[in-house]
């Protein structure tokens, strides 16, 4: 049986602080399927998760996002964490790199503190979104419509709350890699 994801190439955006769980379960759901994953961080070497209120595991970089081209992946995951995503929205490689996938309608999944990122990119108006319930509001002044759901999707924008929404934001995270570029 063919996969749904081969061939396709996946960047997960990370850095020092993220959580575990939002990292290990959506690279694995996404291999299963076939994607070639790639960690793209904002230094070279390893980064450290954050598990269960203290610090995690350690992971391999793949590439630095200064290293990286946009047009040259599929789809882009933003685990959560609250370092992770308040480190990577004051880079603007990061945030340039965000936009991008937002402008071309190329899918994007974040969970919990993940979506805080995009914020940056000053292209969230309109769209419908969940969170991690502390950066509501922030999501709400970038003109988001902000919803308590398990998951939620928006032209190839994934959403969703917390780790325990991890199931129903993988199986989405897929269907919407699958179907590639939204309009």
């Amino acid at each position: 049986m063919e996969k749904k994801l081969s061939g396709k190439l996946v960047a997960i955006i990370v850095t020092d602080g993220f959580e575990q769980s939002e990292f290990e379960l959506p690279k694995q759901a996404l291999e299963k399927q076939g994607a070639k994953v790639e960690v793209i961080s904002l230094k070279k070497g390893k980064i450290k998760a954050w598990k269960d209120k203290d610090w995690g595991d350690e992971f391999t970089v793949d590439a630095t996002i200064e290293e990286v081209k946009s047009a040259n992946y599929d789809a882009v995951v933003l685990p959560g964490g609250v370092i992770n995503p308040d480190k990577l929205r004051v880079n603007d490689h990061v945030v340039d790199f965000l936009a991008d996938f937002l402008d071309e309608g190329k899918p994007i999944a974040a969970i919990c503190h993940g979506p805080w990122t995009l914020i940056e990119t000053h292209n969230l108006e309109g769209r419908t979104m969940t969170s991690y319930p502390s950066i509501k509001t922030d999501l709400i002044n970038a003109g988001v419509k902000w919803v308590d759901e398990e998951v939620v999707v928006d032209q190839g924008l994934v959403t969703s709350r917390s780790p325990k929404d991890l199931p129903a934001f993988c199986k989405k995270m897929i269907e919407e890699f699958a179907e590639s570029v939204h309009h």
